[in-house]
């Protein structure tokens, strides 16, 4: 692995990304998070970064649906999340990463009964989670898994 040199844009995008590390944001969001009176970090700096980060791993890149901004997210443990799905709470925007075997089977099944090849890494399940269904007062169902 190669040594990168580490940008204060690179550094400050990282530390705010990993403090926030169970949502999403978009590249303005991040931007203004980042600047400050004594920061000049230009926006083509952060898009920039982004990119190289979301290339190496880093972060998650998601475009919702009806939405025209795209959304990074800190990947923390999960490197490299081109090899699995993800699923999204509408509500909070919160990235759940799906490594089961479970989603190897759907895929398969994709293939076989509708002869669709799936890109994990561009595939989105949106759905809600638990905790906005709590706080929406929506009960929540327990689902018996098979092994």
């Amino acid at each position: 692995m190669k040594n990168e040199y580490r940008t204060k844009a690179r550094s400050l995008i990282i530390e705010y990304l990993k403090g926030h590390s169970g949502k999403r944001f978009t590249a303005k969001e991040i931007f203004d998070a980042v600047k400050d009176d004594e920061n000049t970090v230009s926006r083509t700096t952060i898009y920039r970064n982004l990119e190289r980060l979301c290339d190496q791993g880093n972060l998650v890149k998601f475009k919702e649906p009806n939405q025209d901004s795209w959304f990074y997210q800190y990947s923390d443990t999960y490197q490299h999340c081109n090899t699995h799905m993800h699923a999204q709470c509408a509500v909070c925007g919160r990235i759940f990463h799906l490594e089961d075997v479970f989603l190897d089977g759907f895929a398969k099944k994709m293939k076989l009964v509708y002869g669709f090849d799936m890109d994990p890494s561009k595939s989105l399940i949106i759905g809600q989670c638990e905790s906005c269904r709590r706080k929406a007062g929506k009960k929540i169902r327990n689902v018996d898994v098979e092994q």
